[in-house]
């Protein structure tokens, strides 16, 4: 039995070193699981186009690629198995592990939970999406049916050998998406803060080193399948996020609740405006079960321990990361004068809010 990192029971596995290839490697997830696979000895290689954070991992073999239109560094090429962290077109993905197939063990996908079809309730059986317009590879429109396609394309190359991993949101050091980092870092300035919805609605939220440490877990065990992938598993109100936000940060931040129906009138966006919130006049979160990949080995740190991360590193935000992606946008997160604009009109209604 091999103890895990800080904050993560002992899992029990059949321990080796591997070769591992990581299809991306350079940014956030894939970054973490270059780490992870690292610092416990395995040999590692990534393959990216060389244009996010190219000077990462110098003491790694790294090649040089485009999925698209050049995979010849992989030529001749053999792995025990590839973690692709970088997979959204089904083409793209088809041509990836067509080529590695017969020369790799297993091939380890990282898809979404996007690719459900909407219920109250998620697990690995629960319908996935199809794609209205088989042509499309609109990511921004059609990210769940497109995932869903690429994991079909994996199963196809890997019958038995592949393992697919269904991520909620992912939160962490070098997010380049402040989906999450608004909080701490809005908390972390203190005043009048807007905090939407009701308290005690429940969020979902993974630490991105769980999820790649629990990846490399399943690299080394041999293990196969598919699984959802996320957190935490004690319910996490949105109410205990922003407390603990202000605990780790001693802030003097005071909490304005504002209900759905006025931030929706006022066109605030969901998740991008003000991220972790999914109104429930839309539905809210479903109840996603994880029982699967608990059992195997997924563990959960502290949301404090994921606070304090984000706060001591850096983002990992540009524009230029967001456009290698295809999200040319900036992080999410209201303006301070946006903010301070909705919370003087929901007072002239509930002045004693």
């Amino acid at each position: 039995m091999r103890n895990g990192p800080a904050g993560r029971r002992p899992i029990k596995l059949s321990w080796r070193a591997v070769r591992v290839l990581v299809l991306g490697g350079t940014a956030f997830l894939g970054r973490h699981v270059v780490e992870a696979a690292t610092q416990r000895g395995h040999t590692v290689t990534t393959l990216t186009r060389g244009r996010t954070n190219p000077d990462l991992f110098p003491e790694l073999e790294r090649l040089r690629g485009d999925r698209e239109t050049d995979l010849s560094a992989l030529e001749g090429r053999s792995f025990d198995v590839a973690i692709d962290t970088s997979g959204y077109l089904p083409r793209v993905v088809s041509k990836s592990a067509s080529l590695l197939a017969p020369r790799i063990e297993r091939y380890l996908f990282v898809s979404t939970l996007s690719v459900y079809e909407d219920a109250p309730r998620l697990d690995e059986s629960t319908q996935t999406r199809r794609l209205l317009d088989p042509e499309s590879e609109n990511v921004t429109a059609d990210y769940g049916p497109l995932k869903a396609l690429c994991e079909k394309v994996v199963e196809e190359a890997f019958p038995g050998r592949a393992i697919v991993i269904r991520p909620g949101l992912v939160v962490g050091r070098y997010d380049y998406t402040g989906r999450f980092g608004y909080w701490p870092r809005r908390v972390e300035q203190g005043g009048d803060v807007l905090a939407p919805g009701r308290p005690e609605t429940r969020i979902w939220l993974l630490d991105v080193r769980d999820l790649a440490g629990w990846m490399v877990d399943l690299a080394e065990s041999g293990t196969t399948g598919v699984y959802n992938a996320a957190g935490p598993d004690a319910p996490l109100s949105m109410a205990k996020l922003l407390q603990a936000c202000r605990q780790v940060t001693a802030s003097d931040a005071r909490f304005t609740w504002v209900e759905d129906a006025f931030l929706l009138g006022h066109g605030v966006i969901p998740y991008s405006e003000l991220p972790l919130w999914v109104p429930e006049l839309d539905g809210g979160y479903p109840l996603v079960d994880v029982n699967k990949a608990i059992a195997d080995g997924l563990t959960f740190r502290p949301i404090a321990e994921t606070i304090r991360d984000v706060l001591e590193g850096d983002s990992g935000f540009d524009l230029q990361t967001t456009r290698s992606f295809g999200w040319a946008r900036p992080p999410a997160g209201l303006t301070a004068e946006r903010e301070r604009r909705l919370l003087a009109d929901w007072r002239q209604v509930h002045p004693s809010s």
